[in-house]
């Protein structure tokens, strides 16, 4: 059935299957698929999430009509957010945690961007959106953070 792989991806192989807070069960799984890119200089790195978003985007928008509208056990949108979050390139496990919490906060609180995408968007690329408005929002406010450190 072609709706599988689909939910696999959706799902991230399970990571938002689980029965609380699957947003952040995505997030964390996002954070060994990190590590695998984080070798990558900026330019590939950055066009391997934009290949994951497009991906979980189709796979999103196919999830959506099996599971109803923005479903919590699609958090390919948290992976992609997260490895947005994480271009900043954070350089030790500090770095990393802070991250993750940023993109938490942004993700959860939807400020003005965030927000808007979340409210006006629909389908795949409304499941994805406001994700990837708050991994970038979450990426600009860990830089400093990152420079300060290094």
């Amino acid at each position: 059935m072609q709706s599988k792989p689909s939910m696999l991806i959706a799902t991230f192989f399970g990571a938002g299957l689980v029965p609380v807070a699957p947003g952040t069960a995505g997030s964390l799984a996002a954070l060994p698929f990190y590590c695998i890119l984080r070798g990558l200089r900026l330019g590939p790195y950055l066009i391997a999430t934009a290949a994951l978003s497009l991906i979980g985007t189709v796979c999103a928008h196919r999830a959506e009509k099996i599971l109803g509208e923005d479903p919590g056990a699609v958090v390919i949108d948290e992976v992609a957010g997260q490895l947005l979050a994480l271009m900043a390139r954070p350089a030790d496990v500090k770095q990393v945690l802070a991250g993750f919490a940023l993109f938490r906060l942004f993700d959860i609180l939807k400020p003005g961007p965030v927000g808007w995408c979340d409210r006006q968007l629909k389908g795949g690329i409304g499941i994805m959106a406001d994700d990837l408005v708050a991994g970038l929002l979450a990426a600009a406010a860990l830089k400093p953070l990152v420079r300060v450190q290094r």
